[in-house]
Protein backbone atom coordinates (compact mmCIF):
# COMPACT_ATOMS: atom_id res chain seq x y z
CA UNK A 1 0.00 0.00 0.00
CA UNK A 2 2.86 2.16 1.00
CA UNK A 3 4.73 1.94 -2.78
CA UNK A 4 1.51 2.69 -4.32
CA UNK A 5 0.78 5.86 -2.18
CA UNK A 6 4.19 6.95 -2.98
CA UNK A 7 3.92 6.17 -6.51
CA UNK A 8 0.70 8.14 -6.85
CA UNK A 9 2.17 11.72 -5.62
CA UNK A 10 4.33 12.18 -8.17
CA UNK A 11 1.96 10.88 -10.41
CA UNK A 12 -0.82 13.65 -9.24
CA UNK A 13 1.96 16.10 -9.29
CA UNK A 14 2.20 15.75 -13.12
CA UNK A 15 -1.28 15.34 -14.22
CA UNK A 16 -2.06 18.67 -12.47
CA UNK A 17 1.23 20.72 -14.32
CA UNK A 18 -0.74 19.08 -17.44
CA UNK A 19 -3.87 20.18 -17.17
CA UNK A 20 -2.54 23.41 -15.82
CA UNK A 21 -1.21 23.95 -18.84
CA UNK A 22 -3.20 22.77 -21.52
CA UNK A 23 -6.00 25.38 -19.71
CA UNK A 24 -3.84 27.94 -20.01
CA UNK A 25 -3.05 27.21 -24.27
CA UNK A 26 -7.02 26.94 -24.40
CA UNK A 27 -7.35 31.07 -23.18
CA UNK A 28 -5.48 31.75 -26.60
CA UNK A 29 -7.46 32.05 -30.19
CA UNK A 30 -4.00 30.72 -32.28
CA UNK A 31 -2.15 33.22 -33.00
CA UNK A 32 -4.15 36.01 -32.03
CA UNK A 33 -6.59 37.72 -29.65
CA UNK A 34 -5.31 38.08 -25.70
CA UNK A 35 -4.56 41.52 -23.77
CA UNK A 36 -1.79 42.76 -25.23
CA UNK A 37 -2.32 46.61 -23.53
CA UNK A 38 -2.61 50.03 -24.98
CA UNK A 39 1.21 49.80 -25.65
CA UNK A 40 3.51 53.41 -25.06
CA UNK A 41 1.44 56.68 -25.14
CA UNK A 42 3.27 60.40 -25.50
CA UNK A 43 3.20 61.98 -22.07
CA UNK A 44 3.81 65.18 -20.90
CA UNK A 45 4.23 68.91 -22.44
CA UNK A 46 3.48 69.17 -26.13
CA UNK A 47 1.95 65.49 -26.70
CA UNK A 48 -1.48 65.23 -28.02
CA UNK A 49 -3.42 63.73 -25.51
CA UNK A 50 -4.74 60.97 -27.87
CA UNK A 51 -7.24 60.22 -24.34
CA UNK A 52 -9.01 56.33 -24.67
CA UNK A 53 -8.38 56.37 -28.49
CA UNK A 54 -4.80 55.71 -27.14
CA UNK A 55 -6.52 51.90 -26.79
CA UNK A 56 -6.38 51.13 -29.95
CA UNK A 57 -4.03 50.72 -32.51
CA UNK A 58 -6.02 51.18 -35.98
CA UNK A 59 -9.55 53.50 -34.61
CA UNK A 60 -12.22 54.24 -37.35
CA UNK A 61 -15.54 55.35 -38.25
CA UNK A 62 -16.21 53.22 -41.38
CA UNK A 63 -14.00 50.36 -42.32
CA UNK A 64 -11.41 48.74 -41.49
CA UNK A 65 -9.96 46.17 -44.52
CA UNK A 66 -7.03 43.61 -44.38
CA UNK A 67 -6.03 41.56 -47.67
CA UNK A 68 -3.84 38.93 -46.02
CA UNK A 69 -1.31 37.12 -49.01
CA UNK A 70 -2.18 34.38 -50.92
CA UNK A 71 -1.23 31.87 -48.17
CA UNK A 72 -3.63 31.90 -45.11
CA UNK A 73 -1.30 32.91 -41.93
CA UNK A 74 -1.69 31.85 -38.21
CA UNK A 75 0.52 34.49 -37.39
CA UNK A 76 -0.71 37.82 -36.06
CA UNK A 77 0.41 40.78 -38.28
CA UNK A 78 -1.53 43.45 -36.01
CA UNK A 79 -0.19 43.89 -32.88
CA UNK A 80 -2.77 46.01 -30.93
CA UNK A 81 -6.50 46.12 -30.13
CA UNK A 82 -8.79 47.43 -33.59
CA UNK A 83 -12.06 49.63 -33.12
CA UNK A 84 -15.01 50.45 -35.25
CA UNK A 85 -17.83 52.71 -34.49
CA UNK A 86 -20.25 53.80 -35.90
CA UNK A 87 -20.03 51.10 -38.27
CA UNK A 88 -20.77 47.82 -37.44
CA UNK A 89 -19.09 44.91 -37.40
CA UNK A 90 -19.76 43.65 -40.82
CA UNK A 91 -17.80 46.60 -42.49
CA UNK A 92 -14.46 44.77 -40.68
CA UNK A 93 -13.20 42.76 -43.31
CA UNK A 94 -9.83 40.05 -44.38
CA UNK A 95 -9.87 39.75 -40.75
CA UNK A 96 -11.97 36.46 -40.06
CA UNK A 97 -13.26 37.97 -36.49
CA UNK A 98 -14.37 35.38 -33.99
CA UNK A 99 -17.01 36.57 -31.67
CA UNK A 100 -18.30 34.03 -28.62
CA UNK A 101 -21.78 35.01 -27.74
CA UNK A 102 -22.59 37.70 -25.62
CA UNK A 103 -18.50 38.92 -26.03
CA UNK A 104 -17.82 42.23 -25.71
CA UNK A 105 -14.94 41.85 -28.51
CA UNK A 106 -14.03 39.59 -31.19
CA UNK A 107 -10.32 38.00 -31.90
CA UNK A 108 -8.25 36.84 -35.21
CA UNK A 109 -5.46 34.54 -35.68
CA UNK A 110 -4.18 38.10 -37.47
CA UNK A 111 -4.55 40.17 -34.41
CA UNK A 112 -2.56 39.97 -31.45
CA UNK A 113 -5.23 41.90 -29.58
CA UNK A 114 -9.03 42.79 -29.34
CA UNK A 115 -11.16 43.39 -31.87
CA UNK A 116 -14.83 46.03 -30.92
CA UNK A 117 -17.37 46.86 -32.86
CA UNK A 118 -20.46 48.78 -31.81
CA UNK A 119 -23.11 45.54 -32.25
CA UNK A 120 -20.87 43.69 -29.39
CA UNK A 121 -22.14 43.75 -25.39
CA UNK A 122 -21.30 46.30 -23.12
CA UNK A 123 -19.89 48.52 -22.23
CA UNK A 124 -18.28 48.62 -25.67
CA UNK A 125 -20.61 50.71 -27.42
CA UNK A 126 -20.33 53.05 -25.01
CA UNK A 127 -16.71 52.80 -24.92
CA UNK A 128 -16.20 52.91 -28.75
CA UNK A 129 -18.27 56.09 -28.76
CA UNK A 130 -15.69 57.71 -26.12
CA UNK A 131 -12.98 56.56 -28.16
CA UNK A 132 -13.87 58.32 -31.85
CA UNK A 133 -14.89 61.41 -29.73
CA UNK A 134 -11.74 61.46 -28.20
CA UNK A 135 -9.91 60.62 -31.61
CA UNK A 136 -11.60 63.70 -33.09
CA UNK A 137 -10.93 65.77 -30.31
CA UNK A 138 -6.99 64.89 -30.61
CA UNK A 139 -7.36 65.51 -34.30
CA UNK A 140 -8.81 69.02 -33.58
CA UNK A 141 -6.35 70.18 -30.94
CA UNK A 142 -3.12 69.21 -32.98
CA UNK A 143 -4.43 71.45 -35.81
CA UNK A 144 -4.66 73.95 -33.62
CA UNK A 145 -1.18 73.88 -32.47
CA UNK A 146 1.06 76.18 -33.26
CA UNK A 147 4.30 76.24 -34.82
CA UNK A 148 7.47 75.47 -32.55
CA UNK A 149 10.95 74.17 -32.21
CA UNK A 150 12.16 72.79 -35.04
CA UNK A 151 10.00 74.59 -36.98
CA UNK A 152 10.83 78.15 -35.89
CA UNK A 153 13.30 80.41 -37.01
CA UNK A 154 16.63 79.19 -35.28
CA UNK A 155 15.78 75.73 -34.67
CA UNK A 156 16.37 73.15 -36.43
CA UNK A 157 15.79 72.83 -39.92
CA UNK A 158 14.17 76.60 -38.40
CA UNK A 159 11.30 75.85 -41.76
CA UNK A 160 7.98 75.72 -40.30
CA UNK A 161 7.02 73.41 -43.55
CA UNK A 162 10.26 71.53 -44.29
CA UNK A 163 11.01 71.21 -48.08
CA UNK A 164 7.66 73.08 -48.63
CA UNK A 165 6.42 69.38 -47.56
CA UNK A 166 9.03 67.34 -49.58
CA UNK A 167 10.54 65.94 -46.25
CA UNK A 168 12.88 63.17 -48.05
CA UNK A 169 16.17 63.48 -47.00
CA UNK A 170 15.83 65.81 -44.42
CA UNK A 171 16.51 65.55 -40.83
CA UNK A 172 14.04 66.86 -38.44
CA UNK A 173 14.01 68.18 -34.71
CA UNK A 174 11.49 67.84 -31.91
CA UNK A 175 8.70 70.61 -32.27
CA UNK A 176 5.49 71.43 -34.56
CA UNK A 177 5.49 71.64 -38.24
CA UNK A 178 2.85 73.65 -40.44
CA UNK A 179 2.19 72.73 -43.86
CA UNK A 180 -0.47 73.93 -46.63
CA UNK A 181 0.62 71.75 -49.17
CA UNK A 182 0.78 68.06 -49.17
CA UNK A 183 3.55 66.38 -47.84
CA UNK A 184 5.43 63.42 -49.04
CA UNK A 185 8.45 61.27 -48.59
CA UNK A 186 9.79 60.71 -52.40
CA UNK A 187 11.25 57.59 -53.42
CA UNK A 188 14.76 56.72 -52.92
CA UNK A 189 14.44 59.22 -50.00
CA UNK A 190 14.19 59.03 -46.21
CA UNK A 191 13.24 61.41 -43.06
CA UNK A 192 15.01 61.61 -40.08
CA UNK A 193 13.43 62.75 -36.70
CA UNK A 194 16.25 62.98 -34.02
CA UNK A 195 15.87 63.71 -30.66
CA UNK A 196 13.84 62.56 -27.28
CA UNK A 197 11.07 65.30 -27.59
CA UNK A 198 7.48 65.39 -29.67
CA UNK A 199 6.86 65.88 -33.45
CA UNK A 200 3.87 67.21 -34.82
CA UNK A 201 3.61 67.41 -38.62
CA UNK A 202 0.47 68.86 -39.49
CA UNK A 203 -0.51 69.46 -43.48
CA UNK A 204 -4.26 70.35 -44.57
CA UNK A 205 -3.45 67.95 -47.68
CA UNK A 206 -2.85 64.20 -47.96
CA UNK A 207 0.41 62.20 -46.76
CA UNK A 208 2.63 60.10 -49.02
CA UNK A 209 5.15 57.91 -48.64
CA UNK A 210 6.96 56.03 -51.47
CA UNK A 211 7.61 52.62 -51.80
CA UNK A 212 10.35 51.46 -50.12
CA UNK A 213 11.29 54.64 -48.42
CA UNK A 214 11.63 55.09 -44.45
CA UNK A 215 10.88 57.15 -41.44
CA UNK A 216 13.94 56.72 -39.35
CA UNK A 217 14.02 58.15 -35.71
CA UNK A 218 17.37 58.17 -33.89
CA UNK A 219 18.86 60.04 -30.86
CA UNK A 220 15.50 59.38 -28.55
CA UNK A 221 13.18 59.86 -30.35
CA UNK A 222 10.29 57.59 -30.32
CA UNK A 223 7.02 56.77 -32.41
CA UNK A 224 4.78 57.00 -29.54
CA UNK A 225 5.76 60.61 -29.40
CA UNK A 226 5.55 61.34 -33.42
CA UNK A 227 1.86 62.89 -35.10
CA UNK A 228 1.33 62.93 -38.06
CA UNK A 229 -1.84 65.09 -38.32
CA UNK A 230 -3.20 64.92 -41.82
CA UNK A 231 -6.77 66.88 -43.28
CA UNK A 232 -6.63 64.64 -46.72
CA UNK A 233 -6.02 60.80 -47.88
CA UNK A 234 -2.90 59.20 -46.33
CA UNK A 235 -0.69 56.32 -48.50
CA UNK A 236 2.14 54.48 -47.45
CA UNK A 237 3.03 52.61 -50.58
CA UNK A 238 4.46 49.17 -51.60
CA UNK A 239 7.48 48.19 -48.65
CA UNK A 240 7.58 51.35 -47.25
CA UNK A 241 8.28 51.65 -43.35
CA UNK A 242 6.15 54.42 -41.16
CA UNK A 243 6.30 55.12 -38.00
CA UNK A 244 3.89 57.35 -35.65
CA UNK A 245 0.70 58.52 -34.80
CA UNK A 246 -1.10 59.24 -37.73
CA UNK A 247 -4.65 60.97 -37.47
CA UNK A 248 -6.33 61.57 -40.46
CA UNK A 249 -9.70 63.30 -41.22
CA UNK A 250 -9.68 61.46 -44.50
CA UNK A 251 -8.61 57.59 -45.24
CA UNK A 252 -5.33 55.48 -44.62
CA UNK A 253 -4.12 53.24 -47.08
CA UNK A 254 -1.18 50.82 -46.96
CA UNK A 255 -0.02 49.09 -50.28
CA UNK A 256 1.44 45.38 -50.24
CA UNK A 257 4.09 44.73 -47.67
CA UNK A 258 4.03 48.72 -45.98
CA UNK A 259 5.10 48.67 -42.69
CA UNK A 260 3.88 50.72 -39.79
CA UNK A 261 5.59 51.17 -35.75
CA UNK A 262 2.45 53.33 -34.60
CA UNK A 263 -1.47 54.22 -34.92
CA UNK A 264 -3.56 54.80 -37.17
CA UNK A 265 -6.71 56.68 -35.95
CA UNK A 266 -8.82 57.77 -39.32
CA UNK A 267 -12.31 58.65 -40.06
CA UNK A 268 -13.76 57.37 -43.70
CA UNK A 269 -11.47 53.91 -43.91
CA UNK A 270 -8.13 51.71 -43.08
CA UNK A 271 -7.40 49.64 -45.85
CA UNK A 272 -4.18 46.86 -45.50
CA UNK A 273 -2.99 44.29 -47.69
CA UNK A 274 -0.82 42.17 -46.44
CA UNK A 275 0.72 44.42 -43.61
CA UNK A 276 2.42 44.89 -40.75
CA UNK A 277 0.83 47.34 -37.99
CA UNK A 278 2.27 47.58 -34.29
CA UNK A 279 1.67 49.72 -31.69
CA UNK A 280 4.51 51.55 -30.32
Amino acid sequence: MNKIKNFSKPMLSTLAIVMTAFLAGCGGSGGGGGDVGPGSVCSGAGCVDLGTAANYVILDEVTVTYTPTATVSSTAKITGNIGISPAAASFITGLALDLPAGGTYSTSTLVSGKIYAPGYAAPTPANLTTAVADKNTAYTAAAGMATAGGGLAGGSPGVACPGAGALGGITLTPGVYTCTVAVSIGAGTAVTLSGAGVYVIKTTQGLTQAANTQVTLSNGALPENIFWQVAGAVSIEAGAHMQGVIMTASNISLVTGATVKGRLLAATGVLMDSNTVTQP
